[in-house]
């Protein structure tokens, strides 16, 4: 959703064959649990995104969003979008931008699976992260506000929220590397040597230590809207797989681009950061250590591999959704080469590292 209402026009599209739905009964729904709710209804949907489809609704009483899971088999744990609301709805009360949200349905029977709506909130979306129009001061500042909301969300009190059971506190990393490397072979198509390298060394170099905080697991600028002139973050968005977890994976997560070129989002690899104005990312680190009280981060090479590797999983559960039908963008038939570069960057990041 970028500034102003064309632009957000501009990057949805007609409703795709295969995540078609029934508009008149999700009018009716919401007429009955969205306050102030009035129709008529009108549905487009977001070209961007390869989880849950996401869908533009416009009626008299404003512009919604809607996230629902996608159509067909999905593999076991993905597409949860009662905890994308559960999440956003406990962080209103804090000082972590999200949506407003006004209704999760699970009853199948309404529109075929899934979905919940919140607020369409309205401002600019960074796709680039070089930040192009922006001047050095601006860039900086985006930056800044970027990783103070990430501080700002490790910081929540997830029990005094009511998010004590959202996930299971500690042996985060030993769980996700189970978890992803189970999605990986359920939606394996070629051999990776490079995965089946890091699914035997990941788990054997888990570095000492644990703590435990709300993690979003999807933390990138690209996932948040930032006010039309000002450099503050207006929401954070796709919490889909945000749990309670390890913040040195979302701090590495969100540093990726600082070591790849992803053919989505550009990179911040060889680029002359200080004429733009953008931290290094030794300079970004420091400030989330300093902002949550963190002397350094040791073993970092191990939390970027991490983070390839589920992004890589992640990735290959979009080409098996794009070969069987329904995934949630047209351009999922990309992703089984993205799985293998993202894979062999990770392990060459290990083979760089003291820790191999």
């Amino acid at each position: 959703m970028a500034e102003g209402a064309s632009e957000i026009l501009h990057e949805t599209g007609e409703v795709r064959e295969a995540h078609r739905f029934d508009a008149g009964a999700l009018g009716e729904y919401m007429r009955a649990y969205v306050a102030g709710f009035r129709g008529p209804l009108s549905v487009r949907q977001f070209t961007g995104g390869q989880s849950n489809p996401t869908f533009l609704l416009e009626a008299a009483s404003g512009r919604y969003v809607m996230r629902k899971k996608p159509p067909g088999k999905l593999l076991a744990s993905a597409h949860q979008v009662d905890r994308e609301y559960r999440v956003i709805r406990a962080l209103a009360s804090t000082d972590v931008p999200v949506a407003r949200t006004h209704a999760l349905c699970t009853d199948d029977s309404v529109i075929g699976s899934a979905f919940y709506v919140m607020d369409c909130v309205e401002g600019r979306v960074f796709r680039d992260p070089q930040l192009p129009g922006c001047t050095p001061e601006e860039r900086a500042a985006v930056y800044d506000e970027m990783n103070d909301v990430m501080a700002r969300l490790h910081r929540v009190d997830y029990e005094a929220v009511g998010l004590g059971d959202f996930g299971k506190p500690g042996n985060y990393f030993e769980r996700q590397i189970g978890r992803w490397t189970k999605q990986y072979e359920a939606a394996q198509t070629d051999e990776v040597e490079a995965m089946r390298s890091l699914i035997a060394w990941l788990p054997a170099h888990i570095p000492p230590g644990d703590e435990t905080c709300i993690v979003h697991g999807d933390f990138r600028l690209e996932n948040s809207i930032y006010h039309p002139t000002e450099p503050r973050m207006l929401a954070m968005l796709d919490w889909e797989l945000s749990t309670l977890g390890h913040p040195l994976a979302d701090l590495a997560y969100n540093c990726l681009l600082y070591h790849m070129n992803s053919p989505t989002q550009g990179t911040l690899a060889g680029v002359d950061l200080a004429a733009l104005g953008i931290p290094t990312e030794e300079e970004y680190v420091a400030d989330y250590c300093r902002r949550t009280g963190r002397p350094d981060v040791e073993h970092w090479s191990f939390y970027l591999a991490f983070s390839l590797f589920r992004l890589a999983s992640i990735a290959q559960g979009v080409y098996k959704r794009g070969l069987d039908g329904n995934a949630s963008s047209e351009q999922a038939m990309q992703y089984g080469t993205i799985c293998q570069l993202l894979a062999y960057l990770a392990w060459e990041i290990v083979g760089r590292s003291a820790d191999r």
